[in-house]
């Protein structure tokens, strides 16, 4: 009770409150842009840092990492663009449900999935930070290997119907992330001699070329696809609250994956998100219309991402070790202000640990208010006559694309990424699995590099591991039972025409 009473009178003050409203609504608008995202919002709010407290920084910067996944949501559902790449999966449900009209219910099933998701790991957070940040230490790199292994199959599961199609864009995107120079050994690869590619591929380029310029594209090329605004309906409604509760295990499992998967080190929101979604797949009672349209394409999406940010926090702050790349800027704000996030936080600053789980709620209510706001916003920002409305958005794509390097090669990838991403939706392939292995491609390699160099060089380090062998059998799992499900229903096919 001393330490809420300490910790009430050190973080409410009017200055933690304008630091709240402000990161809240910068996260949110940063995470709408295309190619903006978390880091890069932490990044530009770095410099204000400098004339402020201790409080109102840490408020500042906790608002914009707590809203800016949130942010990344409006932008999938209204013109099918992730503002984030946490949000790739809200695309394939969050755009089709704007289609019909119904981009308002949309926004709310957005933002109240969202908010859910990050007060169930704020709750987690609270009551088990120090127990829960020692036990992910014991994910070494075979186990988290072996989750970012099972995110890729999810692959399987998205591209039903086109498996192989699905399968073969994975690789795509996994190779994509092999070219340029190798970070463990200085050596260039996949570069065909170009001093262009020498420096890689990064994601967000290839990410806003294949949604948000294919889309500018498809719509120039397809005038019959074009969606007005009246006709999506753009606003802002809640669900009904019979629906929400009717979901429930929806919003648990959700919850569950994504402060789990942001608990782990390294791992983030994009694994979280795709797992959960494959979960969705395989046990929601709405799966066949999963990438339709369906609301619980939503809460997994938007539930786990926002979970991922509460677990995140929990090594960052009981351990020192950041979760993502969120996280790691705020533990230099934090630093650069004099408070060391670890055991010392826990054991002789508990005020200051308590004040922060005081302002990633406040954050996520303040979330919930602008989430409101947003849709009425942006019925407006839609109002805009369409050639103007996609002007602006290759505008803000191609801006998007560049600032995160400063490299203009990125304007180059982007443009490329946004032509094939035409060709893609020319002859329906899917575009998803693609951002998927680029996603985890990065991470997928330096975990099993690290892994090898443990086991020094045998594979059979990452079978021996009591963690990651479980998660491979489970991976297994997924990879065949399509494969069984076809046959047996081919199988069943042939037996009737008999």
């Amino acid at each position: 009770m001393e330490t809420i009473q300490a910790a009430l009178q050190q973080f409410s003050t009017l200055g933690v409150l304008v630091a709240l409203i402000i990161g809240a609504c910068w996260g949110t608008v940063a995470g709408v842009l295309p190619g903006m995202g978390t880091v890069a919002a932490l990044i530009i709010a770095l410099p204000f840092t400098f004339g402020l407290s201790t409080e109102s920084s840490m408020a500042l910067f906790l608002a914009i990492y707590v809203t800016s996944v949130y942010g990344g949501s409006i932008s999938a559902i209204l013109i099918n663009t992730p503002g984030t790449p946490q949000s790739a999966a809200t695309v394939l449900d969050g755009y089709p449900m704007a289609q019909a009209g119904k981009a308002d219910l949309a926004i709310g099933w957005a933002t109240v999935s969202s908010f859910i998701g990050g007060i169930f790991s704020l709750i987690i957070l609270i009551a088990a930070a120090p127990a829960l940040a020692k036990v992910s230490v014991a994910f070494g790199p075979a186990a988290i290997f072996a989750i970012v292994l099972f995110a890729l199959t999810c692959i399987a599961w998205l591209s039903e119907g086109s498996m192989v199609k699905g399968m073969l864009g994975g690789m795509i995107g996994l190779w994509l992330t092999t070219i340029g120079q190798d970070n463990l050994t200085g050596m260039t690869r996949f570069s065909f001699g170009s001093d262009i590619l020498r420096g890689g591929l990064t994601l967000i380029p290839i990410l806003i070329g294949l949604f948000a310029l294919s889309e500018v594209l498809y719509r120039a090329a397809k005038p019959e696809a074009r969606t007005s605004s009246g006709d999506m309906n753009v606003g802002f409604r809640l669900p009904p609250l019979a629906d929400m509760m009717a979901r429930w295990r929806e919003f648990l499992r959700a919850c569950s994956i994504g402060t789990f998967i942001g608990i782990l080190p390294g791992t983030g929101a994009m694994a979280a998100t795709f797992v959960t979604y494959t979960a969705a797949k395989r046990y929601s009672p709405n799966r066949e219309n999963l990438g339709k349209g369906e609301p619980d394409g939503l809460i997994a999406s938007e539930t786990s991402n926002n979970a991922v940010t509460g677990g995140a926090l929990i090594p960052t702050l009981a351990l020192g070790i950041p979760g993502d790349g969120g996280t790691l800027v705020l533990l230099g704000v934090m630093t650069i202000q004099g408070v060391v996030p670890g055991f010392d936080l826990i054991n002789n600053n508990p005020q200051v640990l308590t004040g922060a789980f005081m302002m990633v709620l406040v954050a996520n209510v303040i979330m919930f208010g602008t989430g409101m706001v947003s849709g009425r916003l942006f019925e407006r920002v839609l109002r805009v006559p369409e050639p103007l409305l996609m002007g602006l958005i290759l505008l803000f794509s191609l801006v998007g694309a560049f600032v995160v390097r400063g490299n203009p090669v990125d304007l180059i990838v982007c443009v490329i990424a946004g032509v094939v991403g035409l060709i893609l939706r020319l002859t329906r392939y899917p575009i998803a699995p693609i951002v998927i292995g680029v996603a985890l491609g990065f991470i997928f390699e330096e975990k099993l590099r690290q892994g090898l160099i443990a086991s020094r060089g045998s594979i059979w380090g990452f079978v021996n591991d009591p963690i990651a062998l479980p998660i491979f059998a489970l991976t297994a799992a997924i990879i065949v039972l399509p494969l069984v499900s076809n046959r047996r229903s081919t199988a069943s096919r042939k037996g009737h025409v008999a």
